[in-house]
Formats: C-alpha cells, sequence, structure tokens
C-alpha cells in the first residue's frame, strides 16, 4: 500500500510541476486498474486494502489445507486485506509464474512457500526492483543475497528430525530394546523442500549418535498419502525386518500404514513396525488413537497471523526479526489424545 501511495504523490508532484511550466495542458488519463482477487481482477474499488499475492506449494497434504485456510481466514477484506491466491500444484515453475504476476498486478506483499530451496534468485531480484517485499512461509529459500526478503516463518524443521530421533531411542529404551539391531527405513518429502531437508538432518544427527541403529533406505513419498504407500510396498517387498518407518509428513505415514496391513504385517505400540509422521494433524490423533500410528512431531501450519503481524509492522515502519519460528511440539500413545483431539484447530 505504502509503494503504491508514494507513486500516486510522486505522480500528483508531476502534474503540478509541468502545470506551472506549461500556459497550456491536457487532462491526466485515469489509471488503469491492477489485475488481483484469486483467479481474477482487483477492482479500483479495492481502496486501501492492503493486497497480498499468496504462491502457495499446493493441496498435496492435510497440513497444507490448514496452511491455506490459516492464510484465507486471515487475510480478508474486514481485515483490511486484498488475497490473491495461488495454488501451484506443486511444481515450481508455476509459482515463479505466480510471483511475476503479483509483481505485474503491483502487489504491496508477495508470500511465497516455496516448492524447493533453489532457483529463486532472479525472480526475487525481479521483486526487489519492483519494491514489494517477500515473506516467505514454511520453506525456506537458498539465496545468495538474504536482502531479497524481509522474513521467514515457518518450523524449526532440523529440530523436528532431531525431536524425533531423540523420541525414539526413549521410546525403544522403555520397551528394552535400547542395545537391539534397528533397522529403519525413511519416506522422505518433496526432495530439496524445506522440510525434507531439515527433517532427514535433524534424524540423521540422532542417528549418528546409535551405532546399533541402521538406515536400510531413504526415498521420497512427495508428502502424499499415495506416494507414501507406493514406497512403503517397496520397501517391504525389499526388506525382511524393518522395525521403523520415519515419514517426513503425516500423511506419508498413513500411506505406509496402509501397505503393511495389506502386506499381512501389524503397526503403531503393539504391532510389528514402529511408525512416526510429522505434521500433528487431527488425522494423525486418530490413526494413534486406533493404535496405527505411534507419534507425530508437530509442524504448526498456521502461518496467517504471524504474517499478518510482520505486515502490520511493515506498515508501521517498524523492523521485523528475520527468522520466526513457530511454537511446535509433539504427540505419541502415552498421552490422553482422545482429550487432546477436540482442542486441535488443524
Amino acid at each position: 500500500m505504502k509503494k503504491r501511495v508514494l507513486s500516486i504523490i510522486a505522480m500528483l508532484a508531476m502534474t503540478v510541476s509541468m502545470a506551472a511550466c506549461s500556459s497550456g495542458g491536457s487532462d491526466t488519463p485515469a489509471p488503469t486498474p491492477t489485475e488481483g482477487e484469486e483467479g481474477g481482477e482487483v477492482s479500483s474499488d479495492a481502496g486501501d486494502l492492503i493486497t497480498v499475492g499468496y504462491a502457495q506449494v499446493g493441496a498435496e497434504s492435510d497440513w497444507r489445507t490448514a496452511n491455506t485456510e490459516s492464510f484465507k481466514s486471515t487475510f480478508t477484506e474486514d481485515k483490511g486485506y486484498k488475497l490473491i491466491f495461488d495454488d501451484a500444484q506443486q511444481k515450481q515453475e508455476n509459482q515463479i509464474k505466480a510471483i511475476r504476476s503479483f509483481i505485474q498486478q503491483d502487489v504491496d506483499y508477495i508470500v511465497v512457500a516455496p516448492v524447493v530451496e533453489t532457483g529463486w534468485e532472479t525472480v526475487l531480484e525481479e521483486a526487489k526492483e519492483a519494491g514489494i517485499p517477500v515473506i516467505l512461509s514454511d520453506r525456506m529459500m537458498q539465496l545468495s543475497d538474504d536482502e531479497l526478503y524481509v522474513a521467514w516463518v515457518g518450523g524449526n524443521f532440523v529440530k523436528e528430525g532431531e525431536t524425533c530421533g531423540e523420541w525414539l531411542a526413549d521410546y525403544l529404551e522403555a520397551q528394552g530394546r535400547g542395545s537391539e539391531d534397528i533397522n529403519i527405513v525413511t519416506i522422505q518429502g518433496t526432495i530439496g523442500a524445506s522440510a525434507q531437508v531439515g527433517r532427514t538432518e535433524g534424524f540423521g544427527n540422532i542417528l549418528a549418535q546409535h551405532d546399533n541403529w541402521k538406515m536400510l533406505d531413504m526415498q521420497s513419498g512427495e508428502f502424499t498419502q499415495a506416494k507414501g504407500q507406493e514406497v512403503m510396498e517397496s520397501f517391504l517387498k525389499s526388506y525382511d525386518d524393518i522395525d521403523v518407518v520415519i515419514c517426513e509428513n503425516d500423511n506419508e505415514a498413513f500411506g505406509a500404514i496402509d501397505a503393511i496391513k495389506a502386506a499381512g504385517k501389524t503397526c503403531g505400540p503393539d504391532g510389528d513396525i514402529i511408525v512416526v509422521g510429522f505434521d500433528s494433524v487431527k488425522a494423525a490423533f486418530e490413526s494413534m488413537i486406533a493404535g496405527d500410528l505411534n507419534a507425530t512431531f508437530e509442524c504448526n501450519p498456521l502461518h496467517g497471523p504471524r504474517v499478518d503481524e510482520i505486515i502490520k509492522k511493515l506498515e508501521a515502519g517498524e523492523s521485523v526479526e528475520k527468522i520466526q519460528y513457530v511454537d511446535e511440539a509433539y504427540f505419541d500413545t502415552s498421552m490422553d489424545l482422545e482429550t487432546i483431539l477436540p482442542e486441535r484447530a488443524y
């Protein structure tokens, strides 16, 4: 909004100056309405609304759906915003196209949940040249110049992975299996996504501390239930003795559980295979209550309010912290899940 107001002031100043230097003049043409809105155009009725363009990854999981809803319920007209939402369907080229569209539409802020970490320098330079602040949500970008974005909001993915590894160590110890050889497989998220990179690294840090843990295989399940099931089916055909499957989101875990049951095996606290996931969506609590999933490690998707706070500070001319982590916890079958579940917002 500030950028737009400054442009109008500059235009008015030029008009006054030209009138003072000329004996005649012509009518100033009316401004052309800018494009916007979800799949449409922002009309001149937008007035003083702050226009936010949000390039979302897609709708690959329950977590992503909750994340999208958090933005849509936060950036509404009654709260002073005009939201232009774009679903990239998990393709980076779609997100880059969306960002360029936002720039062309002269939005006030751009929010991006990047599909992968690399390949953003050029388009963010274009946003910088246009004077549009960029805020990153959920996933990080690898950039040579961190001035290309003003802030990042999301979970501490490395810490999430480490917490998972620490939980597994404690769980195995409590079962009397602390010194037993443990065979592990990992269904990774979309390769190159910040959540995948961080969770793989974090769990790997704890894995390195246990000589009796063996990582048999790691393959991407692309954060989807269908692909998670496909990868788990492949693991079960390749390895006879799997003790633990680390799924880098809950939806992959649901797919892995389906594959385990279809293979005639069991999972959960009383089963053959320990299954853990990340995100802590409501369906994960239902799966733990059913006795299928052992634990889930939270990745809070409700980023809308935090991004709203950042924009309000920027509008007020205040500085903001570059990296802003959201609060996160973990949950397992030892907890009173039936009491916790109704209180969950996602």
